[in-house]
């Protein structure tokens, strides 16, 4: 994998630059402030430090992605969203080609919003895998908002990720139980991915993170696995050097 670049741009928010190709996941631009939703009031803490598993987006996000080349969400939030998206199924896949021969795989991945049973209240929810075409290049796995499940499981088995980045920050809003990854699923996913650099989103900027980047590096060092373990700075690109294929 070449010049994997990667810039955190808060909550779960990142540019990603791979092999000439710019993602970016889940575009949340707003300012801080409260957000009222249909079954709760979300506070944002921070706002953007650069001035889609769903269509979990802000009303700047949406207005991004109407410049968007493309955008990638599940099936009911390409209906939503209308215009250009594309909805994919769990294991459904796209390509995407550049130049001088350069091209991505992207597979939607299985993700759960939160325990056993939580599916009716958070609607469908996907991660996704960008595979590059480049020779001894690695995946990289984007959880989007899920928990440590079998689905998490079952991409770790179909995938040799060398970047993980896994949606984190324990949050909680419908109850005492939480919606994204904790410390805990954040260590069974890298013990998944036995080798691959660990690179959380999802772990600052909303009150209702329950755990941040903090607790993530306490938990990693003190379980062995802190040199997998990559925290960005908010607005800052960072090169990212995973694992060749052996």
């Amino acid at each position: 994998m070449n010049s994997l670049r990667m810039t955190l741009i808060g909550g779960p928010t990142a540019l990603i630059e791979i092999d000439g190709f710019r993602l970016l996941t889940d575009p949340t631009f707003d300012a801080p402030g409260a957000y009222q939703l249909p079954h709760v009031k979300l506070e944002k803490l921070t706002g953007p430090a650069l001035g889609a598993d769903k269509d979990n987006l802000d009303h700047s996000g949406k207005d991004f992605l109407a410049k968007a080349k493309r955008v990638l969400t599940t099936e009911a939030g390409a209906k939503r969203l209308g215009a250009h998206a594309e909805g994919l199924a769990p294991w459904a896949t796209t390509e995407l080609a550049g130049k001088d021969g350069h091209a991505l795989t992207i597979t939607a991945t299985p993700a759960r919003h939160g325990p056993a049973g939580i599916e009716p209240l958070s609607g469908d929810v996907i991660g996704f895998v960008v595979s590059s075409n480049r020779a001894a290049s690695r995946p990289i796995y984007i959880s989007g908002d899920t928990v440590w499940y079998d689905g998490v499981a079952e991409v770790a088995r179909r995938f040799k990720a060398g970047v993980v980045l896994p949606f984190a920050g324990a949050a909680q809003t419908r109850g005492p139980f939480h919606l994204t990854m904790d410390t805990n699923d954040t260590i069974e996913t890298a013990r998944a991915f036995p080798d691959a650099v660990i690179v959380p989103l999802h772990t600052d900027g909303w009150a209702h993170f329950r755990q941040s980047a903090k607790d993530l590096r306490a938990s990693f060092d003190t379980l062995g696995f802190g040199s997998r373990l990559r925290l960005l700075e908010p607005g800052v690109a960072t090169i990212i050097e995973p694992p060749h294929r052996a």
